[in-house]
């Protein structure tokens, strides 16, 4: 696969919007000291799964919606990583340099992009730790029934997020995240951990499930007809959790031409449909060398060998969607796992 700060948007793997261009220590600090000069800036510490992101912007909504996006890291602490996102009129761009963990983002309109990009960088943070406490980033969402951690990994289009809310109105769901969550493997178990503190949500989110109509009056939408919701006021904080032990992953497709809806997956299926899909997130990876591919391979072999796997296909009406789901996490882990 190409390093993506070498190629053209034109020659992008597919699924990916734009390249992250790699530069030097040098390029960084003289690029800075353009892009900041005479701005009015907005920063804020953000703690990452045991790292604190800086974040700096111009933008006074992103800076809004960062501040209730994620839980606020103590000042003072140094920070393992920061993010600029600043508009000065350019065109859209990203540029890296790894070696700082600085991450520069111009001219981007879109809230989304830059929250997904800033888990990215503390995703890349997270896979040179050391093995015996590295952290992967997971691009999907994650549940917890009744003491057991659902993995929900999907190509975007395929009803992720609707899935994900519409199971956590049932009594034993709680909430770990509905994006983006991490992942540290243990020798007998894969514990997974929340990313967010409040969820960016789209608009449309309680015309498909009613039952979360009253967070449209509690959020502000931005110019994509999304905002950040704490969903403790929808579905109570006694279903927020932090952390789960992942049992499942259930993949998501939409394929009309296959008549089966739902069914188990082997681990190497799994990993393949997963590898095939660009690990479900073809848009958000900050560095795509040969290192951190074979780091990347090897997590989602394990994850896919560690837990209980299955395909759902999301060509039905989302309730019989949610009802296959339901029937899958409801089954008992196959012997042995």
């Amino acid at each position: 696969m190409p390093v993506l700060s070498k190629i053209k948007s034109h020659e992008l793997p597919v699924g990916i919007r734009y390249a992250v261009r790699l530069i030097g220590f040098e390029e960084k600090d003289a690029l800075l000291g353009k892009l900041l000069d005479s701005k009015k800036l907005f920063q804020a510490k953000a703690r990452l799964h045991y790292t604190s992101c800086q974040f700096v912007t111009n933008v006074e909504e992103f800076h809004r919606m960062w501040l209730d996006n994620f839980y606020s890291a103590d000042e003072q602490v140094f920070s393992h990583s920061i993010i600029y996102a600043v508009n000065d009129g350019g065109g859209f761009e990203v540029l890296y340099e790894n070696r700082s963990r600085t991450l520069i983002v111009r001219n981007c309109d879109y809230y989304g992009w830059v929250k997904s990009m800033a888990l990215a960088l503390v995703g890349d943070v997270l896979e040179d730790y050391s093995p015996s406490s590295r952290r992967y980033s997971v691009h999907g969402s994650a549940i917890d029934y009744n003491g057991r951690g659902l993995a929900m990994m999907a190509p975007s289009g395929t009803g992720k997020t609707t899935l994900t809310y519409g199971l956590l109105l049932r009594d034993y769901a709680s909430y770990i995240s509905d994006d983006w969550f991490f992942v540290r493997a243990y020798p007998r178990e894969l514990s997974a951990y929340s990313s967010e503190k409040n969820s960016y949500i789209r608009e449309d989110l309680p015309k498909v499930w009613s039952e979360y109509g009253e967070l449209e009056a509690m959020v502000k939408l931005d110019n994509k007809k999304r905002g950040i919701a704490d969903l403790a006021r929808a579905i109570g904080f006694e279903k927020i959790r932090r952390a789960t032990s992942l049992t499942t992953l259930v993949l998501l497709k939409r394929d009309k031409g296959d008549p089966r809806k739902e069914y188990a997956l082997s681990a190497e299926e799994a990993f393949a449909y997963l590898k095939e899909n660009d690990y479900c997130n073809p848009q958000h990876q900050l560095v795509r060398d040969g290192r951190k591919i074979r780091l990347r391979d090897a997590f989602f072999r394990l994850f896919t060998k560690r837990l209980d796997c299955f395909m759902l296909n999301t060509t039905e009406t989302q309730r019989e969607s949610l009802a296959r789901l339901e029937k899958i996490v409801g089954r008992e882990c196959r012997p042995g796992k």
